[in-house]
């Protein structure tokens, strides 16, 4: 019998692919974050932003990791447009 190679808490292909559109939206959020123009605003962001991120870490339901993706994504969308409003996009 072969012992697999794998570390026991591998991730399938699905959530492999879930961890990386969570870990894009990071990264867009803090790039989008980098462009407000107040220093206090920008620093409540990016506190928020991190510690929403963290608080979800661990979190292993799809429907509720889907959700929360989804908010995030709507977040993010309304940042975008309130810098487009304010001409700092």
């Amino acid at each position: 019998m072969a012992i697999s190679r794998l570390p026991h808490a591998a991730l399938t292909l699905k959530q492999f692919l879930q961890r990386q559109k969570v870990l894009g939206l990071y990264r867009n959020m803090m790039k989008t974050i980098r462009q407000v123009p107040d220093e206090e605003d920008r620093k409540y962001l990016k506190d928020w932003a991190r510690d929403e991120f963290k608080r979800n870490k661990n979190a292993t339901n799809q429907d509720a990791i889907r959700m929360m993706i989804t908010q995030a994504n709507n977040h993010l969308e309304d940042l975008q447009k309130s810098l487009a409003l304010a001409g700092r996009s």
